[in-house]
């Protein structure tokens, strides 16, 4: 997905409905569910062009992180069973809920990414789990068709092999 690099002035209503937009996705990301409530996540916001140039250059999947106005970093303990689970419903959290405002997202890397951590400054004890860019998309989205497997070969009813119809 491309996302269109947030012009460098902008009028007054669109300065606030994008500063509320990303109070609004983090704020999912924290609120959304946990194992045990342990909320083991951490959130880091990266609006600085420079910064989010450094992090598109290390991330080898997705590169046009430079180009967004704004990437969130998840970052979770290492070795905790949970810590995935719970990051990623967080990140969906973010997601729909960017989507929800007009702004378009997409989930890059996977975890153990050294150099992002590095960059980000996290602790030892953590490691980032994914980076997230947020922008407005430069074309509509949501019109096209998705290519997934028929329900019949992915869902299955009380049992594996019995199609769900």
């Amino acid at each position: 997905m491309r996302i269109a690099k947030m012009r460098r002035v902008m009028d007054t209503n669109t300065a606030i409905r994008t500063l509320l937009a990303v109070r609004r996705i983090v704020d999912a990301a924290r609120l959304s569910a946990s194992a045990g409530n342990q909320q083991l996540w951490h959130f880091i916001v990266v609006t600085d062009p420079e910064m989010l140039r450094k992090l598109g250059a290390a991330m080898r999947t997705g590169p046009y992180v430079a180009g967004a106005p704004l990437a969130i970093a998840v970052a979770i303990p290492k070795g905790n069973e949970y810590a995935v689970s719970d990051a990623s419903r967080a990140i969906q959290s973010m997601m729909l809920t960017a989507w929800s405002d007009g702004v378009g997202s997409n989930w890059v890397g996977f975890r153990p990414m050294p150099s992002v951590s590095a960059l980000l400054g996290v602790p030892d004890d953590l490691e980032v789990l994914a980076v997230v860019p947020f922008g407005y998309p430069e074309t509509t989205i949501g019109r096209g068709k998705k290519k997934r497997k028929p329900l019949g070969e992915v869902a299955h009813r009380e049992r594996f092999g019995q199609p769900y119809k």
